[in-house]
């Protein structure tokens, strides 16, 4: 069993901005098996995905635990083989290239991943760990070599970087191990940076002294940022761009105020409906919250994924075909048939 063949979007108009990423009907499907022999299905954790990431921008993905966040982070990485579609950094698809093009990808494309206790080797000094990615790329040269991880330490903020150096993870708080692997992720000098869930397993009154961290690096460096978590809090003030990802699909993308200010999709106006605001107005604009679970990605519904749990399902139509992606403003799509309104839908989300 493969995906089937889709609508795919066609080339964004990003006003003549260089791309640094661009994804195309992207599918990644895990065979399941029964006791390791019985075929008895696929989980599409990523499920027919299409966006362009500009050259320096901060976009955030953004959805329940399941959804495919992870997977799509991990494919973008080449740690996972697509099933289906292309992963195409700065022109070069990454389905095509050779091993030692896939080593020089590895050294472009930084990662920051969720546990930074589980993400560093306890038997390793913080010396080490910065080390060991320049020597695997090539940097041979000791002076080179210390001059690049005293310079990452100081960029995020660990100092007097002598005596954080020769520390072990186990001797240093959350917050701290957090910026080691921040340090590791930028130590090559990437171009893209993937942040998957990077403050959540960090205590409330460090997490953001961590985003605010991301954001002057990102903007510092010019870096390409895709900053994935499960909470809008975090990124409210944080990136450009927002994707929202519901059971494998992107069913809302929007500019940040835009998505805040005229959420068009249920599932985008439940979660902000979910978050802490103090202000009483905005405690005020949804009141109804979609009941159930999400659903299980090997056989998720068919049609809109979200019309089993949605507030406003409409019979015959919701259930019956999936809904394009449809303008609703600038640069801000969202695929729900609420929003169709007589306008033209530019293609499908899958």
């Amino acid at each position: 069993m493969t995906p089937g063949t889709q609508n795919q979007h066609p080339l964004q108009n990003t006003d003549n901005a260089q791309i640094t990423l661009s994804v195309r009907d992207l599918h990644t499907w895990f065979e399941l098996r029964r006791w390791g022999i019985i075929k008895v299905g696929h989980v599409r954790a990523v499920d027919g995905m299409t966006f362009d990431l500009e050259q320096g921008e901060s976009v955030a993905f953004v959805g329940e635990s399941g959804c495919g966040k992870s997977s799509l982070a991990r494919t973008i990485l080449g740690l996972h083989k697509p099933t289906q579609g292309d992963v195409i950094f700065e022109g070069t698809n990454l389905s095509q290239m050779l091993r030692s093009e896939r080593i020089d990808y590895g050294g472009q494309v930084g990662f920051v991943q969720q546990d930074p206790y589980g993400a560093l080797p306890s038997f390793m000094s913080v010396e080490r760990i910065l080390r060991e990615p320049l020597i695997i790329h090539g940097v041979k040269n000791r002076r080179e070599q210390n001059e690049r991880i005293n310079a990452a330490l100081e960029e995020v903020r660990l100092t007097p970087v002598g005596e954080f150096r020769q520390k072990f993870p186990h001797m240093l708080s959350g917050g701290q191990q957090q910026r080691v692997v921040i340090a590791r992720a930028l130590i090559l000098k990437p171009r893209l940076v993937i942040a998957d869930e990077p403050v959540s397993m960090l205590d409330a009154s460090v997490r953001i002294e961590i985003l605010r961290l991301l954001q002057q690096i990102q903007k510092s460096r010019k870096l390409t940022l895709a900053f994935i978590t499960h909470d809008l809090s975090t990124v409210r003030y944080f990136a450009e761009r927002v994707f929202v990802i519901y059971a494998g699909k992107i069913i809302e993308r929007a500019p940040l105020e835009d998505l805040i200010s005229t959420p068009c999709h249920p599932y985008t106006q439940a979660l902000l409906t979910a978050l802490a605001d103090p202000d009483p107005e905005n405690a005020e604009r949804y009141r109804e919250l979609p009941g159930g679970e999400p659903p299980s990605l090997l056989a998720p519904p068919e049609a809109c994924r979200f019309h089993p749990r949605c507030p406003h399902f409409m019979e015959g139509i919701c259930d019956v075909e999936e809904p394009p992606d449809f303008s609703v403003g600038q640069k801000h799509f969202a695929a729900c048939w609420l929003n169709q309104n007589d306008q033209q839908p530019r293609g499908h989300m899958s």
